[in-house]
């Protein structure tokens, strides 16, 4: 039987690998066109959005207000680390 530690950050690492490259593809197709500033400044609003949304619309049921805080800073974290990890290639 695995590791229950072991087994959920590899569950971790996987949907944050999945969701990584579903996010590549969607700003890849969709800012296709257009120069490196559009590209860098719709970026700069989805991750304003994101993180305002999650700090904003995210409730946790049945945590505590520790565990949800550290959630929604983690999860912004994460939006920004995917979006800032896009560079504008006009290829």
């Amino acid at each position: 039987m695995p590791d229950p530690a072991n087994e959920l950050q590899a569950i971790n690492t996987a949907w944050q690998i999945a969701m990584q490259e579903i996010l590549r593809m969607v700003v890849r197709d969709i800012y296709k066109t257009g120069d490196e500033g559009i590209f860098k400044s719709h970026i700069k609003r989805i991750e304003e959005a994101a993180v305002d949304s999650i700090y904003s619309g995210l409730m946790l049921r049945g945590t505590d207000e520790w565990t949800e805080t550290l959630v929604k800073e983690k999860a912004s974290n994460f939006v920004t680390t995917l979006l800032t990890s896009f560079t504008y290639d006009r290829a």
